[in-house]
């Protein structure tokens, strides 16, 4: 692939997209691996969700970096989309690790879930 390919505004905004959703895919995993009781796995696939994450930090600070410098990036809807499945994934994977927690605290303490 060439240079220009690679970093063409369609290529950046379809990394944020795949990075963005195996975060939120691997986030939703945990939830149920959790929901089953298995703990261990649940964290590693966090784990593995903040990986995702963090690639995609590093090509959303590569695209601020360029706009800092003055190389100024064509706005468009693909990238808007992909920002907007960014900042979803961090969302989902924020509060389903507050879940987990839940999840595991309420089985460390015998406790039963009580749906509201």
């Amino acid at each position: 692939m060439t240079e220009s390919t690679s970093t063409s505004p369609e290529m950046i905004a379809f990394g944020l997209v795949a990075q963005a959703g195996d975060a939120r895919s691997k986030a939703y995993e945990a939830l149920f691996t959790a929901k089953q009781g298995d703990f261990e796995q649940a964290h590693e696939l966090m784990r593995q969700a903040e990986e995702s994450i963090l690639e995609a930090h590093q090509i959303q600070t590569s695209l601020l970096s360029k706009e800092a410098s003055g190389c100024h990036q064509e706005l468009s809807i693909l990238l808007v989309h992909a920002q907007d499945h960014l900042m979803t994934a961090i969302l989902a994977k924020e509060l389903i690790a507050e879940l987990i927690e839940l999840h595991q605290t309420i089985k460390n303490n015998g406790q039963r879930h009580v749906a509201i």
